[in-house]
């Protein structure tokens, strides 16, 4: 639309503005799979093994800093507590991710699945608690990745004079970068992330087979690795136990489960596949979640072997060469300068498009919700200007913790290992349900595992549920005095009547239609005879006049967008009732008169009594429970749909 000639300067150029920060505004949810993405059938997508690359940028990419946080937390027993990190991921986060693809393969995830189990508001504040774990998880990538760029890149030996004390503004500027692109749109990620997968997953078999070559060439890096665990652990069955307490601190290494089922829609399924049944995207998915376990799996315990026994201890220390860049640092050390800023840089390029996966896991997860609830106005349906609040958010994060990788590894725990534990419970519950018991008793033991890691690492590291119940408690406020925002919106998707109500409507079209608000209580005769001639009374209606019943059955008030289905009944041979269920009372009265006005092109007119009590007692009831003060919030509705006075359906309140 054009700017006409009488707007204010600068007018064209902001609703050109406008215009592109909300192209494409729609609900994310119901239409698309994934940022900048269009609807489409079940049976497209990508191969597997193509889409594993995009969910690889984030798994695969932990090896960045992984060997290192490994190291720092275990010291000589790093190698004993990854293979119990490998076992955990193997037995334990493998069977429960593939029981969640199974369950929820439109890219929900557990958040889904444990919603179903919830209803009302307690079901609503559940999700949002874990959309603010989610959303710890997801940012949190971003800006550890981020740093953990800036790392590589300000230790390069070419590089170091010149970059001194330069992480906090690196970091930034390659959170910018990321913003930067999905504002631009966020297109053929795929693509990149195969070339960069396949390359940095090349550049490690490199260093792992030079790393493994100086271990068998200098065996006394072995035993004086197997001496130094007999000093300090003694037995095997201390080392154990010790790798037992410490495995927590390596929960790292699991955070790749999440994405695996969030890029479930990008997953090419069979000819015959619908939405309902999307069973060639359901292997498709189980296939990417088993390979990248056991790839990660694989690179997890070789590298943390060959770092713990090439690496001196004090290099992994918080300023040490080899601090959140193990593999770097040997990359350097035994293959040359030249191989060692190619590693960089591929793991600078990695790291940086790990945040790329990230944040098309929130701009996917958080319109699945809510917009949904009513927990979002209705910017949040577009990209970019999510994009822009992740991104001041993710600013945020990484400079009260000064681009630290070490410092935002609780956080990004805690993330991790809520989500998990949250999918293990989910299938656990699903598994009882239908009865199977041995999978049952199974995923109970995988839940309590995953419990115990999460209350260690939050006892351990606090500072990461501390970071998530910040995002929780934005996430709820926010979504709060959004939904108050929105509460006289009319939130009613569609209207469908049944044959008898369209009868009923199409009957009263050749007069004045007149409805009668009714709350229903015993619906016997002497309810409907009193209150028909009550109405009759205080409006000063003739006994002629035709006029209808309508009654709203209040289901789930925490609901907020749903579609609104008319019954006609005939009660008691006499009294004709327009028979709703919805959320709300006020909002499903004001959609019915709407589409009555639409279909019969007459003004319909619809008669309340006042309720007695505290106005803002009344105003609770609806915001909480959908009904109170019924009359004026019908109106204030229904003067927000229609602006027109003219146009707008009569309220009557006797």
């Amino acid at each position: 639309m054009a700017a006409t000639a009488g707007s204010p300067p600068g007018a064209a150029a902001r609703h050109r503005l406008r215009a592109w920060m909300l192209e494409g505004l729609a609900d994310m949810a119901r239409n698309h799979p994934g940022p900048h993405a269009g609807p489409q059938s079940a049976h497209r997508g990508q191969r597997w093994w193509r889409v594993m690359c995009l969910t690889g940028v984030d798994y695969f990419s932990t090896l960045g800093y992984q060997p290192g946080i490994a190291a720092l937390a275990a010291g000589a027993l790093s190698p004993i507590a990854t293979l119990v990190l490998v076992l955990v991921t193997l037995a334990g986060a493998l069977p429960v991710y593939r029981r969640v693809a199974r369950e929820s393969p439109h890219g929900q995830g557990s958040i889904a699945m444990l919603e179903r189990l919830l209803s009302f508001w307690q079901g609503k504040l559940f999700v949002l608690t874990l959309l603010g774990f989610a959303a710890t998880d997801f940012l949190i990538t971003i800006t550890l990745s981020a740093a953990d760029a800036a790392t590589h890149l300000v230790e390069n030996p070419h590089l170091t004079g010149a970059l001194h004390n330069s992480q906090l503004v690196i970091t930034l500027i390659l959170v910018a970068l990321l913003g930067a692109v999905f504002l631009k749109g966020f297109l053929e990620a795929i693509g990149v992330a195969i070339v960069l997968v396949g390359l940095y997953l090349a550049l490690n078999v490199v260093v792992v087979a030079a790393g493994m070559w100086h271990v068998a060439t200098a065996p006394h890096v072995v035993a004086d690795w197997s001496h130094a665990l007999t000093t300090e652990h003694g037995s095997a069955l201390a080392m154990i136990g010790v790798a037992l307490l410490v495995f927590p601190k390596l929960a790292l290494g699991l955070s790749g489960f999440e994405t695996g089922v969030a890029v479930m829609p990008h997953i090419e399924g069979d000819p015959g596949d619908t939405e309902e049944r999307p069973t060639g995207r359901i292997r498709g998915a189980k296939k990417l979640l088993t390979t990248a376990a056991v790839i990660m799996s694989v690179f997890l315990i070789i590298t943390s072997f060959i770092t713990t026994l090439l690496i001196p201890a004090e290099a992994f220390r918080p300023g040490g060469p080899a601090n959140g860049r193990a593999l770097a640092y040997l990359a350097h050390i035994y293959l040359g300068s030249a191989f060692g800023t190619v590693y960089d840089i591929s793991t600078i390029t990695i790291l940086w498009f790990a945040g790329a996966s990230a944040m098309a896991g929130l701009l996917n997860l958080m319109p699945q919700y809510l917009p949904r609830y009513g927990m979002a106005p209705h910017w949040a349906r577009a990209v970019r200007p999510m994009v822009l609040v992740f991104t001041l958010v993710a600013f945020l994060v990484t400079w009260l913790f000064d681009a630290d990788v070490d410092a935002q590894g609780g956080a990004y725990a805690t993330g991790v290992l809520v989500l998990i534990s949250s999918a293990a419970i989910a299938v656990t519950i699903t598994a009882r349900r239908a009865r199977e018991h041995g999978w049952t008793v199974g995923f109970a033991v995988i839940s309590v595992v995953f419990l115990y890691t999460t209350v260690a690492n939050v006892v351990e590291r606090p500072d990461g549920v501390k970071i998530g119940a910040c995002f929780i408690a934005g996430i709820i406020l926010l979504s709060f005095l959004s939904r108050l925002a929105r509460a006289f919106e009319l939130r009613v998707t569609s209207v469908v009547l049944d044959e008898k109500a369209e009868r009923f409507v199409r009957d009263a079209a050749h007069r004045t239609i007149r409805f009668i608000a009714n709350e229903p209580d015993q619906r016997d005769v002497a309810e409907y005879r009193d209150k028909l001639q009550q109405i009759r009374t205080d409006n000063d209606l003739p006994p002629d006049d035709d006029l209808i019943f309508v009654e709203v059955t209040v289901g789930d008030p925490s609901e907020f967008e749903s579609e609104l289905r008319v019954r006609g009944e005939v009660m008691h041979g006499r009294f004709r009732v327009l028979a709703l269920d919805s959320s709300t009372v006020s909002n499903a009265l004001a959609a019915l008169l709407l589409h009555v006005r639409d279909a019969t092109g007459e003004r319909p007119h619809i008669y309340f009594e006042w309720t007695e009590g505290n106005p803002f007692a009344q105003f609770l009831r609806f915001f909480l429970f959908g009904q109170g003060e019924v009359a004026p919030v019908t109106r204030e509705v229904l003067r927000e749909a229609e602006p027109d006075r003219d146009r707008r359906p009569r309220v009557h309140v006797g």
